[in-house]
């Protein structure tokens, strides 16, 4: 099994120019990173979502994860202090910004930046992928779920948590309003979720709502699945 690769902070792997994510929108990361860690956000919003992804690797006894659009580095940080030294925690995010919070948070972690269509890491290297709150700012969704499915080992797990619109109506609504503001996001619903991450080669294994603040307007779904 290949070996992740330790690179600093600044390492600037993903930074290659992407016409479909406009350079604007790595520096509206960097802003937003100070706002994430405000902790009534982190409470009511996000660390629902982190509880649930802990409880599925867990459940994996998962030791070599990679946690893809990690931001500020709260859930990787975590996952690192809760699940012990005997865990390897790499985090990795597009913005030099949320790194730089993440790397002030903890030395557990290794931290680098990358972009998820093209992660520096040999094949099968990792027994879990986690990303939250992140997938939909994917421009190439497809491309990162066959960057997951490489670095995985057989049979190892991968959980997604995203805002799932019920339907596509809503999923319409959300992507026409970050169009709006200049953005790529795309959110599918809960079934197009599914169907993308079988697509890609994996066996999802369970679909479950986050308990979080506005959950019925917004409602995150934690998919995870195995690689076939």
């Amino acid at each position: 099994m290949s070996q992740p690769s330790k690179r600093s902070v600044r390492a600037d792997v993903g930074k290659p120019a992407d016409p479909a994510r406009p350079e604007w929108l790595r520096s509206a990361f960097d802003r937003w990173s100070t706002f994430y860690d405000n902790p009534a956000v982190q409470a009511t919003v996000y660390r629902p979502v982190h509880s649930q992804v802990l409880r599925e690797l867990r459940g994996d006894g998962a030791r070599r994860i990679l946690d893809v659009g990690c931001g500020t580095g709260i859930l990787a940080s975590r996952i690192g202090r809760e699940m012990g030294p005997e865990v390897q925690m790499l985090g990795c995010d597009w913005s030099a910004g949320m790194l730089e919070h993440a790397a002030a948070r903890s030395r557990l972690v290794d931290w680098l930046q990358a972009d998820a269509t093209n992660l520096p890491f040999g094949n099968e290297a990792f027994d879990a992928v986690v990303t939250t709150e992140a997938f939909h700012w994917f421009p190439d969704q497809e491309g990162a779920l066959r960057e997951f499915k490489r670095v995985l080992r057989p049979g190892g797990t991968l959980h997604i948590a995203l805002i799932n619109p019920s339907t596509r109506l809503g999923a319409r609504v959300l992507e026409a309003g970050s169009r709006a503001m200049g953005g790529v996001a795309d959110w599918p619903t809960r079934a197009d979720m599914r169907r993308r991450v079988e697509t890609a080669g994996f066996r999802v294994r369970r679909q479950r709502r986050a308990p979080r603040a506005f959950r019925l307007v917004v409602p995150t779904v934690l998919t995870s699945a195995a690689k076939v």
